[in-house]
């Protein structure tokens, strides 16, 4: 059965799942890496957006609408005593050297540059990128050097989107493969649940496959900028759920053995 197949089998059948222990395991590696790039493509869709049309809208408004700040010592300094946020529709940039505003706020949002108190953010596609102020290590930013640094972009944006995207891509791998695992030695509970004998390693070939419908659910819902509450809690149950499901279509040794 190809990948596509097995993708679709994944979504609604558990019998399906449960038949696919068997598989050589280069072949599940494949498929978690395939999942993981369904799963990345409205990050990837909105950064393109972010970028292409983002850009000389950005300039504008740090030009005529953003106070003038400074980055220094990890701190941002602005001339304003409140946050500013400036909705142009497409996206939004926040300015907040009070401190009042949080990662959490900004991940709610869509399509959102933040310069916060001490950190940069990036929201786009249901995703933030957090980058410390620290990091500059002695350096200081102003406005003007900002204007600079989104006409920097703007010229090197065919190339800054592809490592983006395969970075986005090898992390997000990378998550996946702890998650696969994580679900794996659940089923090792969910097995003595059911009653059934299966190893390890064929309960994380289907723990692979079992993480198919949430993945679906959650990148189409980050495709129409759908948050959705209690996310990760929703995630897991769905992925147990269904890996249990699968591992009650193995037939029990007793049984067999009875028959």
């Amino acid at each position: 059965m190809n990948i596509f197949k097995q993708f679709y089998k994944s979504i609604y059948s558990p019998k399906d799942i449960a038949s696919f222990r068997f598989q050589g395991i280069g072949k599940t590696i494949l498929y978690v890496f395939f999942l993981t790039f369904i799963s990345i493509l409205p990050a990837i869709y909105y950064l393109n957006t972010m970028l292409n049309e983002g850009i000389e809208s950005t300039k504008s408004v740090i030009n005529d609408e953003i106070p003038s700040f400074t980055i220094e010592k990890g701190t941002l300094t602005a001339e304003t005593d409140v946050p500013i946020t400036i909705d142009k529709g497409e996206f939004s940039i926040i300015v907040d050297p009070t401190g009042v505003i949080t990662n959490e706020d900004v991940e709610d949002k869509d399509n959102t540059i933040a310069l916060l108190k001490n950190e940069f953010s990036v929201a786009a596609g249901g995703r933030i990128d957090s980058y410390s102020y620290s990091m500059l290590e002695g350096l200081t930013l102003t406005k003007e050097d900002f204007i600079d640094i989104v006409d920097t972009i703007d010229g090197m944006k065919n190339i800054i989107i592809p490592v983006v995207s395969t970075i986005m891509f090898l992390v997000s791998s990378a998550v996946a493969f702890i998650e696969v695992t994580i679900l794996a030695w659940f089923g090792l509970l969910l097995k003595n649940l059911a009653g059934r004998t299966i190893s390890y390693r064929h309960l994380w070939r289907m723990a692979a496959y079992s993480v198919t419908l949430p993945t679906v659910f959650f990148t189409i819902m980050s495709a129409i900028n759908t948050p959705v509450p209690n996310s990760f809690l929703i995630n897991w149950f769905v992925e147990i759920i269904i890996l249990f499901l699968a591992i009650k279509e193995i037939p029990n040794e007793k049984t067999t053995i009875e028959s």
